[in-house]
C-alpha cells in the first residue's frame, strides 16, 4: 500500500489503512518514545496516544514536507505532554553528585553502541534526557524547547550542557568512549 493510499485510507477512517499506517510507523516512532520514558510502560503508553492524536488530526496533514517528520513531531508533543502531565522538567544534579549516579553493567556485550548510548540517556535525570533529545535528536532550538516545556530558554542551555557532561561521564564510565570529545560526535550516531 502506498503511502499515499494509507492516508486517504485513513482519512475515510478505514481500519486496515489505519493498521498499515501503524505497523509502518510505529517501530521507529517506539524508539522515540522509549528515549522519552522512564520505562518501556511509559513508552508505549506514549505510543498508543500518539497514534490516536495521528487518527484524530490525520485530516490536518498538508502534504507539505514528509509524513513521517509529520507523524515524529506529533509523537514527540505527545512524549512531552505525557511528561508534562506526570513530572517536572527543572530538576538539576549538580555535575559534582553526578559521579554517584548507579551506572547498571550492561550484561550483553555485543549491544550496538548506539543502543547502549539510548540505554546511557536513559540514566539521566528526566530533565536532562528530555533536553537532550529535543535538542540533539529531534533538532529543536533552546527556545522552541523553553516554549514546550514551560522553561526559560537559559534553562534549557543549561541543562543540555550538564546533560551532555553527565552523559559522557556516564559512557567514560561504561568504557563506551575513552575520553570525553569535544565535539560530542557520538550523538551522531543515534541520529541514523
Amino acid at each position: 500500500m502506498t503511502e499515499q493510499a494509507i492516508l486517504v485510507g485513513c482519512l475515510q477512517n478505514d481500519p486496515s489503512a489505519q493498521r498499515e499506517l501503524y505497523n509502518r510507523y510505529s517501530p521507529k516512532m517506539l524508539s522515540v518514545c522509549y528515549r522519552f520514558g522512564q520505562n518501556r510502560e511509559d513508552a508505549e503508553d506514549m505510543l498508543q496516544e500518539g497514534f490516536i492524536k495521528i487518527f484524530t488530526q490525520i485530516h490536518t496533514f498538508q502534504n507539505k514536507g514528509a509524513f513521517e517528520g509529520w507523524v515524529r513531531r506529533i509523537i514527540v508533543h505527545t512524549c512531552i505532554n505525557f511528561l508534562k502531565k506526570n513530572k517536572k522538567f527543572n530538576e538539576n544534579i549538580d555535575l559534582e553528585h553526578a559521579g554517584y549516579l548507579e551506572v547498571k553493567e550492561e550484561t550483553m556485550p555485543s549491544i550496538m553502541q548506539a543502543r547502549q548510548i539510548i540505554e546511557c540517556i536513559r540514566l539521566l535525570p528526566l530533565g536532562y534526557r528530555t533536553v537532550l533529545n529535543l535538542y540533539a535528536l529531534e533538532g529543536y532550538s533552546h527556545k522552541e524547547i523553553g516554549e514546550m516545556l514551560d522553561i526559560e530558554e537559559s534553562t534549557s542551555r543549561s541543562q543540555f550542557t550538564r546533560a551532555k557532561s553527565m552523559l559522557e561521564m556516564i559512557l567514560v564510565k561504561k568504557r563506551i568512549i575513552e575520553q570525553p570529545k569535544e565535539d560530542y560526535q557520538w550523538l551522531a550516531a543515534l541520529k541514523k
